[in-house]
């Protein structure tokens, strides 16, 4: 298999994502469902009317209601070459949020190398809940679900990539490999994880809070947005197609990224660097 940094294999990966996005869009817009796209996918739309040039991945985000309707109602409207994968749809999926993907794919980041669970290529879902007001409830719920979080991912990456070297790296693949081997031996699974990242994150749901935070993260204060900053969305160009984005952007991207229309250094334009790349069902227009 070629590289990711082979420049015709991450052409591919972003058409394929593309034609993921339109299909998430179209879906969407039937269900009357809210979306914006999120991160480096907001960023890209706004600096590159597209993807962010190496970046090789779409993320999305939507209110927890509406992400709870995609996952239940999108299913059935959706194209042949398009699943979604979750929680609801396989009991050891190993991540706390969904993916819309192209069936028969298989997109593994380097970090998950060793990941069981084949997570398809497409477009990541996140759903957004709500940020208390008291800040010291806040960090007590933001680091509850980062530890539920890190768990699911350990209970399906034995060992994760850590991207650090020397004894540090064998000392955090030790504690890695002993959390994962325990998880396994007390017959935790990962649908147990999943239940109690989603009990901490939805905690503060019913507060009436304004603010939206995604509780996938470590800190979900980065992209965090009053509701009337992301709703009613605005429609701008992603390569040829149409995608939703925040109304207020340019805070929610500030707030997030700094000066975010600048370019960062060389030495810091990555991506996933993904070990397995196949595109299953999806037929290639250039090919």
């Amino acid at each position: 298999m070629a590289e990711l940094g082979d420049p015709q294999l991450l052409a591919k990966i972003q058409r394929a994502a593309t034609d993921t996005l339109a299909e998430l869009d179209r879906v969407c817009h039937e269900l009357d469902i809210r979306y914006v796209v999120y991160g480096g996918s907001a960023i890209g739309t706004v600096r590159h009317q597209g993807f962010i040039p190496w970046d090789d991945d779409v993320d999305v985000c939507m209110p927890r209601e509406d992400y709870e309707r995609f996952l239940r109602e999108a299913p059935p409207l959706l194209a042949p070459e398009f699943e979604v994968v979750s929680q609801l749809t396989h009991p050891d999926y190993p991540r706390p949020f969904g993916v819309l993907g192209i069936v028969g794919s298989v997109f593994t980041p380097s970090v998950a190398r060793n990941r069981a669970f084949q997570v398809p290529l497409g477009i990541d879902l996140f759903p957004l809940d709500r940020i208390p007001k008291d800040r010291r409830a806040f960090k007590r719920q933001s680091a509850e679900s980062w530890v539920w979080g890190r768990l699911m991912f350990l209970h399906g990456t034995p060992t994760p990539d850590t991207g650090l070297t020397g004894p540090a790296k064998t000392l955090a693949k030790a504690v890695f490999h002993a959390t994962h081997q325990g998880l396994k031996v007390l017959h935790v699974s990962a649908s147990h994880l999943y239940r109690q990242w989603e009990k901490v994150a939805t905690r503060y749901n019913n507060t009436g809070s304004p603010v939206l935070g995604d509780y996938c993260t470590q800190d979900p204060l980065r992209w965090s947005a009053r509701e009337d900053e992301l709703f009613p969305s605005i429609r701008m160009p992603f390569g040829d197609i149409e995608v939703e984005v925040a109304r207020k952007f340019d805070a929610v991207l500030t707030r997030g990224y700094g000066d975010y229309m600048n370019l960062p250094p060389e030495d810091q334009r990555v991506n996933h660097a993904a070990v397995e790349v196949s595109f299953g069902v999806w037929q290639d227009p250039e090919q």
